[in-house]
């Protein structure tokens, strides 16, 4: 147990975490440099191709240090904001953290929010500046803003390269010396027999079923024993266990302050929770669990084959156990079929989700507008959650959306770029905070739904990439929003259905209609657009109906008076198929949904 250290790497995105997880991977020998790649334990596809660590991963690594062995439990943690959730499972999974800064970039938006979080965790911090060899101006500087954000002296500061390797096995040293060990690390741990771990992640594996990573506080465990899930009330025979490396390596038992996995045998994701205890005994009572995430952005998928529909369900109940934030239940649409109403925790989490059903499940999918969640109040007084907006009431008292407190690290000459953003969206309460150096803290209010819009990427645009963004979904505040219908040849379109500030709520509803114009083909009769706000209409667009050429009447010329009969039929036919359309479903192909509804 003296021997035992566990820690997480904790950075703002792109700031190094998974280049300098491989060097300390190589410099405790557990992958060899010919078998070593680039993110090594990065192993999403996802990953790779974005260059961003989605997933944490654990993984243990065995170091001597002055004649002693010791079992070093790595874990490597997301950095984007909308991935917090599975940071703050690492977090209580662990001991220790190091904390990483871009000597290049100096302390960003989510170094603060994840060093408060690990903090909270009452984590030991071990400061490293990564990227030194590049021998960035101002290093000196960034050096110094860390210290001095930990409360430790600079000479505490360790000066890395994930790329070179220098400086790694002085900062794995200092963790060692550092880092706590398990055993005086968390209040829950009893030294009891009676084996009790935390489950921080899980995943699915064809044969062995249901996979859980734990990290344990009590007693041990061996295969073949007897198990049981406190949330769930489940029991089952352990199949095998383990530990990382970072592969799945097997091994007899696992022991009070170890991290490894646990192959419970069991297929159905809904009898596993994050944040439930493993125990051999159901009467030793849980340990403390996790806050359950509260979904934050709601879209509705669908498979683009109605006979996917039972796939898609598999599949996002096997995204869940490996993503626990993940919030989903059964819908129809009568343009798109059968889906599922799902529940984000932004909108980076929302695309990705969208992308590993395509590339890890081979789905293809059509999804609804993003939306947040909006109280409202209703005539007879009663307040109703509102999180998709074909479920909004037209008849209300008042509505209230969730706001968000964002914080953006900015150089000083971008401040004015920044107050530039209320005249596009709806940022207020903004106060600033000199951080050293040209550097600011911009703290404001931003309405959720903005935010998800593209505030983002605004951001980086108007401040030349310079400026980070950490936020937190604070409180609810009354606004005035409405509900935006789109028709087409008077069949509502609910797929279309959106909650948008009436400040903006005309323009949006023209540049649809207008893009709608564009994708949908012509018919036999006219189709009218229409974008209807509580029964008025906003905006409208004709797609007008296709001509039929009159045979060599309309080439070559002929009798007028035949003509005019021909035309009269032809008009005729029209008006009794645009009647016919009126009555009859308006078909929208899944591909006009998804152009209409990209970023």
């Amino acid at each position: 147990m003296n021997n035992i250290r566990n820690f997480c790497i904790i950075a703002h995105i792109d700031h190094g975490k998974s280049t300098l997880a491989d060097r300390l991977l190589e410099v405790t020998g557990t992958i060899d440099k010919r078998h070593m790649k680039a993110q090594f334990l990065d192993q999403l596809e996802l990953e790779r191709e974005r260059g961003i660590t989605i997933k944490m991963a654990p993984v243990r690594m065995s170091y001597t240090m002055d004649g002693v062995t010791y079992d070093l439990n790595l874990i490597d943690t997301p950095g984007h904001s909308d991935f917090s959730y599975e940071v703050s499972r690492a977090l209580e999974a662990v001991d220790g953290a190091i904390l990483l800064v871009d000597a290049t970039q100096g302390i960003q938006a989510q170094t603060l929010a994840n060093f408060h979080a690990a903090q909270r965790a009452g984590l030991t911090i071990v400061g490293a500046v990564n990227k030194v060899d590049m021998n960035p101006p101002g290093v000196e500087d960034v050096i110094k803003s860390t210290a001095e954000l930990i409360g430790v002296p600079e000479n505490e500061i360790y000066k890395v390269s994930g790329k070179t390797g220098l400086g790694v096995a002085d900062l794995l040293n200092a963790v060692i010396k550092k880092v706590p060990h398990p055993t005086s690390a968390r209040k829950e741990e009893k030294n009891s027999k009676v084996f009790r771990a935390l489950i921080f992640d899980s995943f699915y594996h064809e044969h062995k079923g249901i996979v859980a990573a734990v990290r344990a506080f009590d007693g041990e465990i061996s295969p073949d024993q007897r198990a049981f899930l406190l949330a769930t009330n489940t029991e089952f025979k352990i199949k095998e266990l383990g530990y990382f490396s970072p592969e799945l390596k097997i091994s007899s038992k696992i022991e009070n302050g170890q991290i490894g996995y646990v192959a419970t045998g069991l297929k159905d994701p809904e009898t596993l929770k994050i944040g439930d205890t493993i125990t051999t005994d159901p009467s030793a009572g849980a340990l403390h669990g996790y806050k359950d995430p509260q979904p934050v952005v709601f879209v509705s998928f669908y498979p683009e084959e109605a006979d996917d529909y039972d796939d898609l369900k598999n599949a996002l109940g096997k995204l869940r156990l490996n993503d626990s934030s993940l919030k989903f239940e059964p819908d129809f649409n009568e343009f798109l079929g059968r889906g599922f109403k799902s529940g984000f925790l932004g909108r980076l989490h929302f695309e990705i989700t969208a992308e590993r059903l395509e590339k890890e499940f081979s789905l293809n999918t059509v999804h609804s507008f993003p939306s947040v969640s909006y109280r409202v109040k209703l005539r007879d007084g009663q307040w109703k959650m509102v999180n998709y907006p074909e479920d909004f009431p037209l008849d209300y008292i008042e509505v209230e959306e969730p706001m968000a407190k964002v914080e953006i690290l900015v150089p000083a000459e971008y401040l004015g770029a920044i107050m530039r953003l209320q005249d596009t969206f709806r940022l207020r309460d903004i106060t600033t905070e000199n951080l050293g150096k040209n550097s600011l803290l911009v703290s404001a209010l931003l309405p959720l739904a903005e935010l998800i819009r593209d505030f983002d990427d605004q951001l980086k645009s108007i401040s030349a990439g310079y400026a980070s963004l950490s936020y937190l979904v604070s409180e609810y505040q009354r606004t005035e929003v409405a509900k935006l219908e789109v028709f087409v040849a008077s069949h509502k379109v609910s797929g279309l259905t959106r909650i948008i500030h009436k400040s903006d709520i005309e323009r949006e509803g023209r540049k649809t209609l207008e893009k709608l114009k564009d994708l949908l083909p012509q018919q036999q009769f006219s189709q009218a657009l229409q974008a209807i706000v509580g029964g008025r209409i906003i905006a409208r667009e004709d797609i007008p109906a296709m001509r039929k050429e009159l045979g060599n009447f309309g080439k070559t010329g002929g009798d007028r008076t035949r003509k005019m009969k021909l035309w009269k039929k032809q008009k005729r036919g029209k008006e009794r198929l645009q009647e016919r359309g009126m009555k009859t479903q308006v078909n929208i192909p899944a591909k006009i949904f998804k152009e209409l509804l990209k970023k």
